[in-house]
């Protein structure tokens, strides 16, 4: 197994309740802060090529909306919520480090 983790902000920089674009290894991550939880998952909509980051995030449910046909997706298991969108995005681990939000590209199954 390789692991591309990579940091790709200060947690500070990021506000809680919002997502975030970010290239991590080529791949588009949405990154998403509720308070001091980090979740990444692939920044584009299963359902139609809109990027996720652009969406709004509902904190008590732990989901990300595509802001072009509202399907929500679970940011930790990358499952659609709502229709339209049936296929899961991918889900990458998050996670805070010395300040730093780390995101790791790869899955271990991977290799």
């Amino acid at each position: 197994m390789s692991a591309d983790r990579a940091p790709v902000c200060a947690l500070d920089d990021l506000e809680s309740g919002t997502a975030r674009k970010f290239v991590v290894d080529g791949i588009d991550v949405a990154v998403v802060r509720i308070d001091d939880d980090v979740y990444a998952l692939a920044d584009i909509c299963s359902h139609a090529n809109v990027s996720l980051s652009d969406g709004e995030v509902w904190c008590d449910e732990r989901e990300l909306e595509c802001p072009k046909h509202s399907s929500t997706f679970s940011l930790v298991t990358g499952e659609p919520r709502t229709l339209p969108a049936t296929q899961p995005v991918a889900v990458y681990a998050a996670s805070v480090v010395d300040g730093a939000v780390i995101v790791t590209t790869t899955t271990e199954d991977e290799s």
